[in-house]
């Protein structure tokens, strides 16, 4: 693969093109909003790395696509991929970002800390004790990067965890992995369920009536997509304590309307699609070392799967 012409297109481009022209490339570049890539861009380019796009683009002009994102769906999702393209996307902290996120709210859940804001409120001294993570069962949809990385950093603090796979695969830190067919016999089990897993058409609205009723008054925490989710099934399960909670940082529309009813659900908590932050930095470092490696010729463990969809 020869790259020599590269369109960068992000909200953070200048950003961007700051630290790329730190690192003295021999390349040539054109960093861009959105709103202001042409057709003569994609002509141009032997390379397309973009973030947050909201157009389609014909991709087939160029040789490589690098998403800044972890997710690849905006490129994938109920589409044609063109043959002999390359799409590849960003690792970096994510999985450690959404560990921590997803660990803060298990421990804001059996530390109690809703109850004694309560009480502090109300001037009441009620003494309640505080349940072990040791204690809990958590079940991660989702085993890849992210998936495995917040079940080390859950079963480091003695969390049983318990993975869900297209495959059902066993992989470390888990376990046991399960097939997506077959939850039935630990879902009523576990104490908190995380979605991790990218959108595909297999995944689209997997978490249903069928899995949020097969729960018993256990915390759900959404940090893969949103449209992986039966939002009014989730309403619904909330309403019957199937589930107790729900912290959900991403939606199947961004930003979640106005009038949406979760916003106003007292059993949900919402944040901004905040739980993995890509730094310029950090997109910057990745896209870099994925150029490098491809010049070289050198396998790429970020490369998508077109089959598979991540």
């Amino acid at each position: 693969m020869n790259i020599n012409n590269i369109v960068v297109v992000s909200p953070m481009h200048n950003e961007i093109k700051t630290l790329i022209n730190n690192r003295n490339l021999a390349y040539h570049f054109r960093f861009l909003p959105e709103e202001k890539v042409t057709t003569g861009d994609l002509e141009w380019a032997d390379a397309f790395v973009a973030f947050n796009t909201k157009k389609d683009y014909d991709y087939s002009q160029v040789q490589w696509v690098h998403s800044l994102g972890a997710g690849v769906d905006r490129f994938l999702f109920k589409k044609s991929w063109p043959e002999g393209v390359l799409l590849t996307r960003t690792i970096c902290s994510f999985g450690q970002r959404i560990a921590e996120y997803c660990l803060s709210y298990i421990l804001k859940d059996v530390q109690f800390h809703d109850s004694f804001q309560q009480l502090q409120t109300n001037k009441t001294w009620e003494p309640i004790t505080p349940r072990l993570l040791s204690e809990q069962k958590v079940m991660i949809f989702g085993t890849g990067e992210i998936g495995q990385k917040t079940a080390e950093v859950l079963s480091t603090f003695g969390i049983e965890v318990y993975g869900v796979s297209l495959s059902g695969k066993n992989k470390a830190y888990f376990k046991e992995v399960l097939p997506v067919g077959s939850l039935e016999k630990r879902l009523g089990e576990v104490n908190y369920v995380i979605n991790t897993l990218p959108l595909t058409e297999k995944t689209e609205k997997l978490f249903d009536r069928q899995i949020f009723n097969s729960l018993s008054n256990a915390g759900f925490i959404n940090v893969g997509r949103g449209a992986s989710v039966d939002e009014e099934a989730l309403l619904e399960a909330l309403d019957r304590k199937h589930v107790r909670f729900a912290v959900l940082d991403v939606f199947a529309v961004e930003p979640l309307p106005r009038e949406h009813p979760l916003w106003n659900h007292p059993s949900v908590t919402i944040t901004p699609h905040i739980s993995a932050v890509t730094t310029p930095n950090e997109g910057v470092d990745c896209f870099v070392d994925t150029l490098r490696n491809i010049e070289a010729g050198n396998s790429l463990r970020n490369q998508v799967d077109i089959g598979k969809g991540f």
